[in-house]
């Protein structure tokens, strides 16, 4: 496990941690599901649910064009958006020790902070829906992308459950927490770099202070 040292950067400002909303904070699967079955009934086109549902946290265009033509991308991803309110964030639910990772981040005096894919409206709602204590939430960014506002918010650690949320946080020269609720297994997020592997945010707290105090032994 890579520890922070006492003389990074990093290590001058407050504790902030950044959380992946999708698969990490928050179980969207029935709401994208739903999004997706009802744009295919809009459009005729079909779409395997099943299988979008396993690369969930990749950018929403990035998924429509598996199932459209280029051109139309842009205004399936419009009309997914349009349905997604409605439909998907009142399906929304917490991942399992959700609020208790984030509340070991705010009882630490730190801060806890959500950087995702998902556009910047529907991360507020589900944020919002889930009711998550979060300082700032910052929407429309993926992978290395996320870099800048992790780097903008402080963050020394970054929480995902996605291959590209470990680019994000070797980008942002962050710690890279990885928790094996999404597309990927345990193994393959260790072999893509991850810095800590938890089953799932439950291990979470447990795991914070433990590196806090190995940080202050430092």
């Amino acid at each position: 496990m890579r520890v922070l040292e006492p003389d990074s950067p990093l290590t001058d400002s407050p504790l902030t941690v950044g959380f992946d909303l999708d698969l990490t904070l928050a179980d969207t699967r029935q709401g994208i599901g739903d999004v997706y079955r009802a744009l295919s009934a809009r459009t005729g086109v079909p779409i395997d649910v099943d299988e979008v549902l396993t690369r969930l946290g990749v950018p929403l265009e990035h998924e429509l064009a598996h199932w459209f033509p280029a051109e139309r991308v842009p205004e399936m991803a419009a009309r997914y958006r349009a349905l997604y309110g409605d439909i998907a964030v009142p399906a929304s639910a917490l991942m399992p020790g959700a609020i208790e990772a984030v509340e070991a981040v705010r009882s630490a005096g730190g801060r806890a902070i959500v950087v995702t894919a998902k556009n910047q409206r529907h991360a507020d709602a589900t944020v919002e829906r889930l009711g998550l204590p979060l300082d700032a939430v910052v929407g429309g960014l993926f992978g290395a992308g996320k870099a800048a506002a992790l780097r903008e918010h402080g963050a020394r650690i970054y929480v995902g459950d996605h291959i590209a949320d470990l680019d994000a946080a070797r980008a942002a020269a962050a710690l890279g927490v990885a928790v094996a609720t999404g597309p990927f297994e345990a193994a393959e997020l260790r072999a893509h770099g991850a810095d800590v592997v938890l089953p799932d945010l439950r291990a979470f707290p447990e795991w914070l202070a433990g590196h806090r105090a190995a940080s202050r032994r430092s």
